[in-house]
C-alpha cells in the first residue's frame, strides 16, 4: 500500500484511534488489498461485497475478524480514500451471527497456568491480567508509575475508546510484582520492557509464551491470553461483586456488554432452583 499505508496510518491516529487498534485496521486493510493485487481506487464496490461475502461464506472467518475486516475497509475508503459510496450499500447487519461465550478458566486452570509459566516477567504480566481484568494490551503497557501500592490501584491507561480508568490492586499481585521487580529491575517508563517501538513487551510474544504455559498446565481449552480477563469477570460475579461494579473494572460502556458474564457464571446456573424441583408431584409408576 506504500503511502497509501501512511496515510491511513495517520487518519486512525487523528481519528483517536488506539495504537493497537491501528495495527489491526492496516493489517486488515493490506491484506484486503492483497487479495485483489490492485490499487483499492481500482477495486469495485461489487468487489468489495463478494470479498466480504467470501469471508464469511467460504473462509468461515470468525464474526469478530470479519467485523475487523469490514469496519478496516469502510475507514479506508470512507476517509483515506474519501470515496464512501464503495462501502456504503454494506448492510450494518452483515455479518453479525450468533455471539459464542468466551473461554473461562477455572480457579484451578488459572493457578496451574501461573505455574506453568516459567518466565517470572510473563508470569507476573499474566497475574496482573486476572487480578485486575486487564486486557493483554493495557498489561503489556503498564509503566512502573501506574501501580500506586499506597492507594492499593492501577492506573490503566489508554483503554479501548481511548479510556484511562482505574482498577484495585491485589495485595498477591502486589507481592508478586515487588518479587519480579527486585529480580529484573526493569529500566525505563514500563513495568514490562520488551523490543516493540514503544518500548514494552509486545501482545504477540505474551500470546506465544501464554499458549506453551497452557499446554504445560494441561488445559485443553482454547485460550488465549484474554481468557484471564474474561475468567477474572465471571470468577468475581460467582463471589457475589455486583454488576455494575465488574463494568466499571472492565471499563465497559454498556452493562449489557457485562451482563454476558451471567450466562457462565456457575453460581448463576447452577445455583438457581428449576422450577421442576418445587412441583409437588405425584409418585409414578415405577419403570420395570
Amino acid at each position: 500500500m506504500g503511502s497509501l499505508r501512511d496515510r491511513m496510518e495517520e487518519d486512525l491516529k487523528l481519528a483517536g484511534f488506539s495504537a493497537s487498534t491501528v495495527r489491526v485496521y492496516l493489517t486488515y486493510a493490506r491484506l484486503f488489498v492483497k487479495h485483489f493485487g490492485r490499487s483499492p481506487e481500482m477495486i469495485l464496490e461489487e468487489e468489495i461485497r463478494d470479498f466480504l461475502l467470501e469471508l464469511l461464506e467460504k473462509r468461515h472467518t470468525s464474526a469478530g475478524t470479519f467485523r475487523q475486516y469490514r469496519s478496516a475497509i469502510r475507514f479506508l475508503y470512507e476517509h483515506t480514500l474519501r470515496k464512501p459510496w464503495r462501502v456504503a450499500s454494506i448492510p450494518p447487519s452483515l455479518g453479525r451471527s450468533r455471539q459464542s461465550l468466551p473461554v473461562v478458566l477455572s480457579r484451578n486452570e488459572v493457578a496451574a497456568l501461573f505455574a506453568a509459566t516459567e518466565s517470572v516477567k510473563y508470569r507476573t504480566l499474566f497475574m496482573a491480567m486476572y487480578a485486575a481484568g486487564l486486557r493483554v494490551n493495557e498489561a503489556c503497557c503498564l509503566r512502573t508509575t501506574d501501580i500506586d501500592a499506597g492507594r492499593r490501584m492501577i492506573h490503566v491507561r489508554d483503554g479501548k475508546m481511548r479510556k484511562d480508568r482505574y482498577v484495585m490492586l491485589s495485595l498477591r499481585l502486589l507481592s508478586s510484582l515487588r518479587g519480579y521487580w527486585r529480580e529484573a529491575r526493569p529500566k525505563g517508563r514500563y513495568l514490562f520492557p520488551g523490543e516493540t517501538g514503544e518500548g514494552h513487551i509486545s501482545t504477540q510474544s505474551a500470546g506465544i509464551v501464554f499458549r506453551k504455559a497452557a499446554l504445560l498446565a494441561g488445559i485443553t481449552k482454547p485460550a488465549s491470553t484474554h481468557c484471564l480477563r474474561h475468567s477474572f469477570a465471571t470468577h468475581l460475579l460467582e463471589d457475589g461483586t455486583e454488576l455494575v461494579v465488574i463494568q466499571a473494572l472492565l471499563g465497559h460502556r454498556r452493562l449489557e456488554t457485562t451482563a454476558l458474564y451471567t450466562r457462565m457464571s456457575a453460581r448463576h446456573i447452577a445455583g438457581t432452583e428449576s422450577p421442576l424441583d418445587r412441583l409437588e408431584m405425584k409418585e409414578g409408576p415405577t419403570v420395570p
